[in-house]
């Protein structure tokens, strides 16, 4: 069992993050996904049954011990439980729509389409599963670009 989460140690001057949701059986997911704009790698994944202020944070928790972002623009949509994250962890986020978080956006639409798929194929797939692909995808994905 190789570890296929993407590798850790990176220091990125930027980090784009977004959140989407996937179905899976009759249930849905909130997917996270951090990827550096410049190479379009991704930094992190991490799949959680609910969204809330508390699972952003740890998702930013699980991004700071993996990779030197301190020192990075995280770029970030909407989302206030994103914006609320960054706060609590000291980091310098900006709300873009475009520039450097549209590079990244390229990331998020094939995985967003890879996991539609995904779904639609393996629909009695349980979240370990789901979440086990999506650490596979990630892998690939960046030995790939």
């Amino acid at each position: 069992e190789a570890d296929l989460q993407p590798e850790s140690g990176r220091s990125p001057n930027h980090v784009a993050i977004d959140k989407t949701v996937i179905q899976l059986e009759d249930e849905q997911y909130s997917l996270y996904a951090a990827v550096d704009p410049d190479s379009n790698d991704l930094l992190h994944t991490t799949l959680e049954a609910t969204r809330t202020n508390v699972i952003a944070d740890q998702v930013f928790a699980e991004l700071r011990e993996k990779h030197d972002v301190d020192d990075a623009t995280v770029l970030v949509d909407g989302a206030v439980p994103l914006h609320r994250a960054c706060e609590k962890h000291g980091l310098d986020f900006r709300y873009e729509r475009h520039g450097n978080r549209n590079r990244a956006e390229r990331v998020f639409c094939e995985i967003k389409r890879r996991t539609i798929y995904f779904s639609n194929c393996l629909s009695n797939a349980n979240a370990e599963t789901a979440h086990e692909w999506l650490r596979s995808f990630a892998f690939a994905w960046n030995q790939l670009i």
